[in-house]
């Protein structure tokens, strides 16, 4: 598949800001629906082994028929083959689904990542969108959306053991409660301390990032130990938001495993007491327990994988908003080579982020073969000035001209090869650019200082 420079598959219909999700999900409908019907055959076939039990001790205990034993045996064992063949097959679908959402958005969020720095002045390392993507599809990869596919067939289950018997079945259904809350609550507490190790994470990543980065200023300056107690106080924060997520996750998964052991105890007393008053056969006892446990079986799924899928809630809607915010770029028709002039109109330039005016009504014109230089005191504009006049930083009033034609009608990529830019830092080169850097710098180890033209 042919994917363009936004990450948009080539030919394919534009999708609304902020939907870019939503719609990589939709646009695997068709699997997404193969997989509910696998779910569907799967928990069917869960219902092989208590059925098996239901008869090995109802018919073939009391008739002793070892052909109807054997029968009955390979029967079980075909159905426990073709529902594994099925589970697997599930996961490795879901896998892929991970995959082809990863890959459909990962161009289009790698393109927002250098537009959020210049938009919106983003604090932090400014990888967040990408780290919110693969943890979305990490999610999707994982155990958790198969417990959330067989979460539905909790009421087929209880209503089988209301077939069986109607205490039976009250039974079942109370602690079928009892884990719905279990569930709510998980979500309820897990919120808050997962989205604050998030952000405590965020923060933590960006102080070691920032401190390899200027590690000669640090060690010059001796500020090492002071940095590194900022970091041990963010990482502290960190630790605290991350163990008070892991023991709600992990102590009301203690209490869903608990509760659903005490649940399988109980339906084989309420069974044995209805063997014993004669209103129920032996075969219901074990059947009505195997059901039970298989039908709180997936909430102890969702509830092992809840901080999984807090994150990947938390990550989604992170980026949905972001992909709003900035949406892909539209292509634009392509100008001719600017030859002539370039006109600065009363431009006023505001950081993005800020309210405060850092230059206003600058105008200047340039005819081919002028140059101008720009001095005066720092923090006096420059810097903005320059950014305003290459589209770094959109002008709040006023406008850019190059032969005619402002800057917002110039698509990026073409703009690029007619303006050098060369900002006050630079900290990396890429790396398709090294060869022709090191043949320059040979250049001018060999022919003395370089000479510049305007």
């Amino acid at each position: 598949m042919k994917i363009n420079t936004i990450g948009r598959p080539a030919g394919a219909p534009k999708v609304k800001p902020g939907q870019e999700l939503k719609a990589a999900l939709a646009s695997c409908k068709t699997v997404l629906v193969a997989l509910a019907v696998a779910s569907a055959l799967i928990n069917v076939l869960y219902l092989s082994g208590s059925i098996y039990m239901l008869e090995v001790y109802d018919r073939v205990l009391t008739s002793r028929s070892i052909p109807t034993l054997i029968g009955l045996s390979v029967l079980v064992f075909v159905l426990f083959a073709f529902q594994g063949f099925l589970d697997l097959l599930r996961g490795r679908v879901l896998i892929r689904v991970a995959r082809y959402i990863g890959a459909s958005l990962s161009q289009r969020v790698f393109e927002m990542i250098p537009r959020l720095a210049l938009m919106t002045r983003a604090t932090g390392d400014g990888l967040q969108p990408m780290r919110d993507l693969d943890q979305i599809r990490a999610f999707l990869s994982s155990g958790g959306p198969v417990a959330f596919l067989d979460l539905p067939w909790m009421p087929f289950y209880v209503a089988i053991c209301f077939a069986f018997h109607f205490w039976i079945g009250v039974t079942a259904l109370g602690g079928a409660i009892i884990i719905v809350i279990i569930t709510v609550l998980t979500d309820f507490m897990t919120r808050e301390p997962q989205k604050a190790a998030t952000e405590h994470g965020g923060r933590r990543q960006t102080l070691a990032e920032a401190s390899r980065r200027n590690a000669e200023v640090l060690q010059a300056m001796g500020m090492r130990s002071r940095v590194a107690a900022i970091w041990g106080d963010v990482n502290s924060k960190f630790l605290d938001s991350y163990q008070r997520s892991s023991d709600v996750s992990s102590g009301f998964g203690a209490m869903s495993k608990v509760l659903r052991m005490m649940l399988q105890s109980a339906v084989l007393g309420v069974g044995a007491y209805l063997v014993i008053v004669q209103e129920a056969s032996a075969g219901i006892i074990i059947a009505s327990s195997i059901l039970s446990g298989r039908a709180l079986a997936p909430v102890d799924l969702a509830i092992a994988n809840w901080k999984g899928f807090v994150s990947a809630r938390q990550s989604w809607q992170r980026l949905s908003s972001l992909l709003s915010k900035l949406p892909a770029v539209d292509d634009q028709m392509e100008l001719p080579k600017p030859v002539a002039t370039v006109v600065v109109e009363n431009i006023s330039v505001m950081p993005p982020g800020d309210r405060r005016l850092v230059l206003q009504d600058a105008s200047i014109k340039l005819d081919k073969g002028s140059a101008l230089g720009v001095v005066g005191p720092s923090a006096g504009g420059k810097s903005s000035f320059v950014r305003a006049l290459v589209g770094l930083w959109p002008a709040a009033r006023g406008t850019v001209r190059l032969d005619g034609a402002a800057l917002d009608q110039w698509p990026s990529e073409m703009l690029g090869r007619h303006i050098g830019y060369l900002p006050q830092s630079i900290l990396c080169v890429p790396l398709v650019y090294k060869h022709s850097i090191i043949g320059v710098l040979e250049l001018l180890d060999k022919e003395g200082e370089p000479s510049f033209s305007s």
